[in-house]
């Protein structure tokens, strides 16, 4: 049986996201039976960035302003230098962000991924680990930052670099599998 059946993940991305950093957690999501939407304000597809110079282009799911939080049980955020720092600009986003924070649903995020956890007021108080430029960054809006390969925080997941996605992976899914799937907390509201 694998341990995401039934469950809906949203990863949230813009232009200039980590491939790897979509790619591998999206395959080992997959792989354990979630599905995963790319959601982004982007109209069609959205160009990832490759270490060093352009990626491929992905097809977007669900544009962002078509998107309910509700409708998920879990948020990816991807990172990359390019992508958060577009997404924390973006209020669609932000309150995106903030839905998954105010239902206490699981959010990973990895590298440059948690900056958008700054604007959405998701790390006060919280150890939390990252892209190590981030650390003052996170440490001057109340988080506890660790140089960990992974790190789990209540429903939190945040890892440093595209070298920590195996653990991050691992990680992720098990914070995921402890979700009630959407539907399944559908019915219960209706019983």
């Amino acid at each position: 049986m694998r341990k995401l059946n039934g469950k809906r993940v949203a990863a949230l991305v813009c232009e200039g996201f980590e491939q790897v950093e979509l790619m591998d957690p999206r395959t080992a999501l997959e792989d354990e039976g979630a599905r995963v939407d790319v959601v982004s304000p982007a109209p069609r597809r959205v160009r990832a960035w490759k270490f060093t110079d352009w990626g491929k282009a992905v097809r977007v799911d669900v544009r962002l302003e078509h998107a309910d939080a509700r409708s998920y049980d879990a948020l990816l955020l991807p990172g990359g230098v390019i992508n958060p720092d577009k997404l924390r600009l973006h209020h669609e986003a932000i309150r995106f962000i903030r839905k998954f924070v105010e239902a206490d649903k699981p959010i990973a995020a990895i590298c440059h991924g948690p900056w958008t956890l700054i604007n959405a007021d998701h790390v006060r108080g919280k150890t939390m680990t990252s892209w190590p430029s981030l650390e003052v960054d996170l440490r001057n809006a109340g988080a506890n930052w660790v140089d960990r390969q992974v790190v789990r925080d209540g429903k939190l997941v945040t890892s440093r670099k595209p070298d920590d996605i195996p653990a991050f992976n691992a990680e992720m899914i098990e914070l995921f599998a402890e979700q009630a799937p959407v539907s399944a907390r559908a019915q219960q509201l209706r019983v």
